[in-house]
């Protein structure tokens, strides 16, 4: 049977671009000669529509364009996944399902069952677990469908109490296929490839797997689909970030017919999730998954300039060169605004940084602006010591100016704050805490640095002073970043422990780190939680990111 895999990036809502895009696919797959041609999951809404589904009208929208998709399922059958309305009253209004188009009808609906609602999952809310489960005949063959979580539901600790394959294998299914909208993140490349090697070697059974690609704000969808034969042989892997198209035949015995890419004695037996004190980076994954982020937002948003305040530093100098990947150098506007206490190595680093990326940059120096708050301010300051408001009244300058000159000329402000800094509140409501999208708002300052590094791989684009300098906000005499927060070395390693692996702090102790230190660094994270609050969408490449995926209380006192 041959089988194309359509891994394509859809936008949420935008019925006539996903249905089109289907189609072109479908018609594509006919000319290659394939029996099927499966799409990832929710592609015609896109994924996740969140409260877009509890629109009745959206439902609708939903339904028109599998009825237009389902004439060109001719000759061809299609497989789709989409919201379904739930016949029954009892139990929610909708499934998350897949849709088997084939003579112009619709020959079947797949529920899923393994409805995840963690991190930035939240399908319980909308969505009815499946409450019965069939196989699909087709052409001779029987076609074990899932949708995404419901191939992840093995191990030793299951997730949940049913397992579709499971109920699925009895009616003896010959192929297994599965619809999903896998997120990325930094570890996820290999546990995905486990969990579909676990599933093939359980049930020995082939499997297509189909992923979204593209990014939805926050989340970013790698793609990378598979197919692993009945042995657990990876057999063909379609690329990360990018759309394609994959013709794949399996064969009657199970076996795919396509070269061998990765045996199954190298693909790993069981999900990765190492006790390390700092995660292993893919920077290639990483950097493609940000430039993603940022080309998404902005063409999914109908915008296509950008503004960032360029300080001299690594963080503004990492974002204006993923910016000027994704957008095009020329979209990319540069703001150097030098305060008092701004040195002119900052300056001539950031003016050497634009003029290595060739976008456009300006120098607006704002003594006059400061100057101006402290005299206004005098009467209510009178003679208190100079304090972190008289650093903040800078950085609010700087976010006001960066706003004034997006709102004239139709600029979305990108933000360069870090995770080390937002997760200890090392940022100004505001000012450098502004903007529309938080680019490194998942990569901790160290990563920032490995990232600067991977940019200047083939040339140097970021000046290496940028790289070497101590980092410092530069908003008092000689100020360093290590004036207020403990060495990055350091408190990177912590913040992991505690964000990512959910580590109390007697566990991280027991990890050699100093006690006190433990207890300040736990302290800032959890009483800084009303900024993060406030802060704008952060492009989500981490097993847990701030925003949607991580929800703690901002009044609790738990290590506060």
């Amino acid at each position: 049977m041959k089988i194309v895999l359509a891994q394509q990036n859809y936008h949420i809502g935008n019925f006539e671009s996903n249905t089109q895009k289907i189609i072109t696919a479908i018609q594509q797959a006919k000319q290659d000669g394939a029996d099927l041609i499966v799409f990832s999951e929710m592609s015609i809404c896109g994924y996740p529509a969140r409260d877009f589904v509890e629109f009745n009208d959206f439902i609708n929208k939903c339904y028109q364009a599998i009825n237009t998709i389902k004439q060109y399922a001719d000759t061809i059958a299609v497989l789709v996944g989409s919201p379904a309305r739930n016949p029954n009253k009892q139990g929610k209004s909708l499934f998350n399902a897949a849709f088997f188009l084939y003579q112009q009808q619709i020959q079947a609906e797949i529920h899923k069952t393994c409805l995840p609602t963690y991190d930035v999952f939240d399908e319980y809310r909308y969505f009815e677990p499946a409450f019965e489960w069939n196989v699909v005949p087709f052409k001779g063959k029987k076609l074990a469908i899932t949708i995404c979580e419901d191939i992840w539901n093995l191990g030793n600790n299951p997730l949940y109490r049913i397992c579709p394959m499971d109920m699925l294998m009895p009616q003896q299914p010959d192929i297994m296929i599965n619809l999903s909208a896998s997120p990325f993140d930094y570890t996820h490349d290999e546990d995905r490839k486990a969990v579909i090697k676990s599933n093939v070697t359980k049930y020995q059974l082939p499997m297509l797997y189909c992923n979204a690609v593209g990014s939805q704000t926050e989340i970013v969808f790698d793609g990378a689909s598979l197919a692993f034969d009945k042995y657990g042989n990876l057999c063909h892997a379609l690329p990360v970030f990018t759309e394609a198209l994959a013709c794949i035949t399996v064969n009657d015995d199970g076996t795919i017919d396509a070269p061998i890419i990765e045996p199954a004695s190298r693909v790993p037996d069981a999900e990765l999730n190492p006790a390390t004190l700092e995660p292993s980076l893919n920077l290639p994954h990483i950097y493609a998954a940000l430039v993603m982020g940022i080309k998404d937002y902005f063409a999914k948003m109908g915008f296509t300039k950008a503004i960032i305040g360029s300080s001299g530093g690594i963080d503004s100098a990492v974002t204006l060169a993923l910016a000027c990947d994704a957008l095009g150098s020329e979209n990319v506007r540069a703001i150097l605004m030098p305060s008092p206490y701004s040195t002119d190595h900052s300056v001539n680093d950031a003016v050497a940084l634009s003029k290595a990326l060739q976008n456009p940059y300006d120098i607006i120096r704002i003594n006059h602006i400061y100057e101006s708050f402290l005299s206004t301010l005098q009467p209510v300051f009178g003679n208190l010591p100079f304090s972190l408001a008289e650093e903040n009244m800078q950085s609010r300058t700087r976010g006001n100016l960066l706003m004034a000159i997006a709102n004239k000329f139709g600029y979305i402000l990108l933000n360069t704050s870090n995770k080390s800094e937002l997760s200890t509140g090392y940022g100004t409501l505001y000012g450098d805490m502004a903007g529309g999208l938080g680019v490194l708002g998942d990569c901790y300052k160290l990563q920032v640095y490995q990232l600067a590094q991977y940019i200047n791989r083939h040339q140097e684009i970021i000046p290496q002073n940028i790289i070497t300098k101590p980092p410092s906000a530069e908003l008092r005499p000689n100020q360093k970043d290590s004036d207020s927060l403990p060495d990055y070395s350091i408190l990177d390693k912590i913040l992991y422990q505690y964000i990512e692996r959910r580590m109390g702090p007697a566990d991280i102790k027991a990890q050699g780190f100093d006690a006190a230190l433990v207890d300040r660094t736990l302290k800032m994270v959890n009483t800084n939680e009303y900024k993060r609050n406030q802060f704008c969408p952060i492009i989500r490449i981490s097993p847990k990111a701030f925003g949607i995926g991580r929800r703690v209380p901002i009044v609790g006192k738990y290590l506060s």
